[in-house]
């Protein structure tokens, strides 16, 4: 098979059309070194150029540019962080975008001074948060300190008075040592505080002594004890009461209480409810043990006094500096505010001029580095219509760099198969999305997106087809295109993307609802008598269980279906026989339509061998047998089969029965039954275009592979071998002033030509054709299938909800009525509109996928994606 000029093959084009892809030019760029930052920033405002990589050999670390990526990554992990702390200080961001300094073409010595103000607001911040942090913490450590000092005073204070009430008793004072009475008092009740307790070998000490025996160093007269405290996660005190009783056997006392107010721990994300402790403990080596199990979990031990005076001169102390903390802290907060403000004044420019710059090194990362002439060489595809655009902005560039040497642009020619671009607008976008969806047309090739604006609407509006419904639908769709600017916010939200993207998908679905609804003359499943009926109904005959016979008029309901059909007890089979013939009638066209598109495609690419032995031979095929029903289809249509002659005979046996004759002309070629006879001749007819059928079998499957094989074996037996040609890039210096573009021949392997893979090929091409025009065919009937679907749920939910209460009589009628259309209307919206909606959206796309496209669209294209700063910046704000 020859290859492909694209350079020939593209011509001109003057205009540009939604029918075929652009034009594409594989374009050479030879930019100063000076130039090439200005140069790529104009390209990636305009974005009309899909750069290639001329460096794929070469990994992302070893690349010339990769510092100043590095340099930007690094910037852009500074903003970040600002732009995190803005969050977390709910400081407001402005919307301000300084677009003379984001759209103009920035110099070296604006991207560094915005550098410097970056990282001097980040210096700042990240001072100011550290201050805070360490505030904060020292405004714990003083806030749970207080708490142990004032627990620590009042356990000693309640020690006190209940030395008081033993001395009073025994009538002995501290000096004795020793007595009944001072032994048999308990040192805490518990009835007397809420505190804990564990009852071990201080049960045995004088509470008489117990002030005047702890000393710090845990030493005494009798008995050596000494106390530890601190403060400890609420959660963790039962813990520490159970693990210091078993580890010091008993030994000890526990008193704690819990603090009321959550403590804002600036390690902890959320506030932590804690609890203030002290333990007495026999000996330094006991409260050594006790102390460090109160640090493995987790406990901030405190030195406290042992003087009543001293704790609280320390008591007045730590609140005192507890205020003066917060008048700290409060300065420090309102100084990081301001500075954050200051910065989410500029962070929304800083973060796009970032993003676009980190871009313009990515993309001169692709280039090649020609050292010897101090000039990058880039290669992309680009639209042949955006030459002269792509020119201007290569002057401009030239222009604010201030340089005097130009950039150079030159066309390649090249075998390579250019990226698919196709010029869409807001409306047609979302049509294309379906067609890339299923694959992205190949460069030159018919773009089914053209026909998918009109035939996808239509063939949904076919199965939903109701005027109320289409209404509604029409009207959410009209608003959001008209609003679209304001409602913007929606393309954001992931829920909400399709429906705002799809918004004119929407809006012509509506419309074609409307239209299909009027002709099926349903409105939320109720008649639209707009013109006269052409049928009447006997007023002197019926009433309740009664079948009465409408007699027909003279004249026929102008526009779509008869209101009269809505009350007949027949008007089932009627719809069903009109909807079922319809849609295999609207399926043979859509897929004709499809078949016929070949030829634009064979005459673009020079393969009239498709039209001859491809287009032709399915188009007879498809003719012969389904083309012939449609025939059928409307013959049975437009007569009269009830009409009579003079005398008053029936001119017709009777109405023939479609899929009988079509199955028979079949199993029994070249004989009609009475019942199925429609016309003269239709057996003979019915014989030729199934021996015509017949024929088109081996032509599509055996002409077209011979063909080509005597063509290949004619090119052979000539001597000559297929011929391609490649452009490349000469950098050698030898007496040449510039690089050279240098077109090489190479010959192709002369054995690339495979029969039996053609033959194969050629044979599934074949079988799929003949087998998917009978089962495509049944497809459409679909649209009958939802279509029944719709209209039927429609009527059950008037007849469920909202009509039972237009026949209610009295005073809560009203009420029932709102109620009622309440509960209809919610469901109108929520299942004919939400759901069977989706449901035909799905089956639409299903049509076009399968039975349309594969007609004649290959999809293997590869989307044009240029580079953009628009893309770039859209991308980042997905992330």
């Amino acid at each position: 098979m020859p290859t492909r000029n694209w350079g020939l093959l593209r011509g001109r084009p003057k205009t540009t059309s939604i029918f075929r892809s652009e034009v594409m030019s594989l374009i050479q760029l030879y930019i100063p070194s000076d130039v090439a930052r200005f140069t790529v920033s104009q390209l990636g405002e305009m974005g009309l150029v899909q750069f290639r990589d001329l460096n794929g050999d070469v990994s992302a670390f070893q690349r010339s540019f990769v510092n100043d990526v590095r340099r930007f990554d690094e910037i852009e992990r500074k903003l970040r962080y600002l732009h995190k702390q803005i969050e977390l200080n709910d400081v407001d961001v402005y919307e301000f975008m300084d677009e003379e300094f984001v759209g103009s073409s920035r110099g070296p010595r604006d991207i560094d001074d915005m550098e410097e103000r970056i990282n001097a607001h980040e210096s700042r911040v990240l001072k100011l948060t550290a201050a805070y942090k360490n505030l904060q913490l020292n405004q714990l450590e003083l806030i749970e300190n207080k708490y142990v000092l004032e627990e620590v005073s009042s356990l000693f204070t309640e020690i006190s008075g209940r030395q008081g009430a033993v001395g009073g008793q025994s009538g002995r004072g501290h000096a004795s040592g020793s007595g009944r009475g001072q032994d048999a008092a308990p040192l805490l009740t518990r009835a007397d505080t809420s505190s804990r307790r564990s009852i071990g070998s201080l049960d045995a000490a004088r509470a008489g002594d117990l002030e005047a025996d702890i000393g710090v160093g845990g030493m005494g007269r009798d008995i050596n004890v000494g106390f530890i405290a601190g403060v400890i996660s609420r959660d963790r005190i039962a813990t520490l009461e159970r693990v210091l009783w078993r580890s010091l056997r008993g030994n000890m006392f526990l008193n704690y209480v819990d603090i009321e107010d959550p403590i804002n721990d600036p390690n902890m994300e959320e506030p932590v409810y804690k609890s203030a402790f002290i333990v007495f403990a026999h000996g330094a080596s006991l409260r050594d043990r006790a102390t460090k199990i109160a640090e493995s979990l987790g406990a901030t031990l405190y030195q406290v006094d042992n003087s009543a005076e001293r704790r609280q001169e320390d008591l007045i102390d730590t609140m005192s500096r507890l205020d003066d903390m917060q008048h700290i802290l409060e300065n420090n907060s309102v100084a990081r505010i301001n500075e954050l403000t200051s910065v989410s004044e500029q962070i929304n420019t800083w973060y796009t001029v970032v993003r676009k710059e980190k871009a313009i090194y990515h993309t001169l990362n692709l280039f090649n580095y020609d050292a010897n002439r101090n000039c990058l060489i880039a290669e992309g595809w680009s639209a042949t219509n955006d030459i002269p655009a792509i020119q201007s902005a290569l002057h401009l560039a030239t222009e604010d760099a201030g340089s005097n040497v130009p950039t150079v642009l030159q066309e390649l020619r090249t075998t390579k198969e250019p990226p698919t671009f196709i010029r869409t607008n807001k409306f047609t976008d979302g049509f294309q999305n379906i067609v890339d969806a299923y694959g992205v047309p190949k460069a030159g090739e018919v773009n089914p997106g053209l026909f998918t604006c009109i035939t996808f609407p239509f063939l949904f509006a076919l199965m939903f087809g109701d005027l109320g419904h289409g209404f509604l639908m029409t009207l959410c769709a009209a608003l959001l295109c008209i609003y679209e600017k304001k409602l913007a916010w929606l393309a954001k939200d992931e829920s909400m993307r399709m429906f705002y993207t799809g918004r004119y998908i929407v809006l012509l679905m509506g419309i074609f609802s409307m239209f299909t609804g009027l002709l099926y003359n349903d409105i939320f499943s109720r008649a639209l008598g707009i013109f006269a009926s052409g049928w009447a109904w006997p007023t002197d005959k019926g009433g309740e269980g009664i079948t009465v016979e409408a007699t027909k008029l003279s004249h026929v309901y102008p526009i779509g279906i008869d209101p009269a059909w809505h009350h007949a007890s027949n008007s089932l089979l009627f719809t069903n026989s009109y909807k079922m013939k319809m849609s295999i009638v609207l399926g043979v066209i859509h897929m004709t339509l499809g078949i016929c598109l070949q030829v634009p495609n064979a005459l673009h690419f020079k393969k009239r061998i498709n039209i001859l032995h491809v287009f032709i031979p399915q188009i007879i095929f498809l003719f012969s047998i389904f083309g012939y029903l449609v025939f059928a289809i409307l013959f049975k249509w437009s007569t009269d089969w009830y009409a009579r002659d003079a005398s008053g005979d029936l001119t017709h046996v009777s109405p023939p029965s479609l899929l009988n004759m079509l199955i028979y002309m079949f199993l029994s070629p070249g004989s009609v039954s009475d019942s199925d006879r429609m016309f003269r001749g239709q057996a003979a007819l019915q014989t030729f275009l199934l021996l015509l059928a017949l024929v088109c079998v081996p032509w599509m499957l055996l002409v077209k592979p011979l063909i080509l094989r005597r063509e290949h074996q004619k090119i052979i037996s000539e001597g000559y071998g297929r011929i391609s040609s490649h452009v490349r890039v000469s950098t050698e210096s030898e007496g040449l002033g510039g690089a050279v573009v240098v077109a090489e021949q190479e010959e192709m392997e002369e054995d690339d030509f495979d029969f039996a893979d053609i033959m194969i090929n050629q044979s599934i091409h074949t079988i799929e054709f003949c087998l998917n025009s009978i089962s495509n065919t049944a497809s459409y009937l679909r649209l009958w299938a939802l279509s029944l679907a719709h209209a039927q749920l429609s009527e059950v939910l008037w007849t469920m909800t909202f009509l039972p209460t237009l026949k209610m009589s009295g005073a809560l009628q009203p009420v029932a009525v709102m109620c009622g259309f309440a509960v209809w209307f919610v469901l109108t919206f929520s299942i004919l509109i939400g759901m069977e909606g989706l449901s035909a959206f799905l089956h639409a796309l299903r049509l076009h996928w399968v039975e349309f496209n594969n007609k004649f669209y290959d999809g293997t294209g590869v989307k044009f994606e240029p580079f953009s700063f628009k893309a770039v910046l859209d991308s980042a704000e997905e992330q």
